[in-house]
């Protein structure tokens, strides 16, 4: 799973996120849709954009996740602005929102566009300035779960599973919220071993994940292929017993000549 993908899925189903991360605790986020834009008649893509449901009081913020070091950021992202405002009329105000994971990956020349700075009316979110993640909102504390070595994710990540158990929230949004951490922690960790899932995650919780399932459904696929791989080597030596050579056999069963005649020596040695 890309990064932005993991973004975008999070502020899908938590906007609030966004508003936190922005400093702005006055806007709800049910006044926001939020989607992945493509502007038309151009290879532009906006990663996200939150889009107010009803009216022109509230502004626009498009967002861009810059986790590469991109010279050309800021000269895309206001094309890509100025021609979502000439296509779509809108009225509202507007907003952009560039989250780099550290400042050392900021490397655009900004000397063009220094007003859309100087007025806020672009942001700049570095993530490792964000703080301890134990003092910071739950969501924050998620996404900057993202940035963490191997080592500090999975503490964390143990930390953040018991915070969302203690938030209260309702079921569905605890259940929403256990599942993007454990999908961020195997994008990061992708040799975790399900043992320490396991160990992370209460049973059931971990059971109605949606990256659980698609880890389960992996080893299927892999368990399978592995007795299929086994079928095939067990049915070697008859099919050379009815007279087929090993190029034939190699052939029919989908495999290289090498593997025929190595589990031919293989026999032959345990005769």
């Amino acid at each position: 799973m890309q990064t932005d993908s993991i973004f975008y899925r999070l502020f899908k189903e938590f906007p609030n996120v966004f508003f936190e991360l922005i400093g702005d605790a006055s806007t709800t986020a049910s006044e926001y849709n939020f989607k992945s834009i493509e502007v038309k008649q151009t290879a532009f893509r906006i990663d996200g954009v939150f889009i107010p449901k009803r009216g022109k009081d509230k502004p626009i913020y498009f967002v861009e996740v810059q986790f590469q070091q991109d010279k050309q950021i800021y000269s895309r992202l206001i094309s890509e602005v100025n021609l979502y405002l000439r296509q779509n009329k809108t009225k509202n105000n507007w907003y952009g929102v560039v989250i780099y994971p550290r400042k050392s990956l900021d490397v655009a020349d900004t000397k063009h566009y220094s007003e859309f700075f100087d007025s806020g009316r672009i942001t700049r979110i570095y993530l490792e300035d964000l703080g301890d993640a134990a003092s910071l909102p739950i969501g924050i504390a998620t996404i900057k779960l993202i940035i963490e070595n191997q080592k500090i994710a999975k503490q964390q990540a143990k930390e953040l599973i018991a915070r969302t158990k203690q938030q209260g929230l309702p079921k569905p949004q605890q259940q929403q919220l256990l599942d993007l951490i454990g999908t961020i922690l195997v994008y990061k960790l992708p040799k975790i071993k399900k043992e320490e899932l396991k160990a992370m995650f209460k049973k059931s919780d971990l059971r109605k994940t949606t990256f659980y399932q698609e880890v389960k459904e992996e080893i299927q696929e892999e368990v399978e292929q592995k007795a299929k791989e086994k079928t095939k080597l067990e049915s070697i030596p008859r099919l050379l017993a009815l007279g087929l050579t090993p190029e034939q056999v190699a052939q029919g069963l989908d495999i290289s000549v090498e593997v025929v005649r190595q589990v031919v020596q293989k026999n032959n040695s345990g005769s």
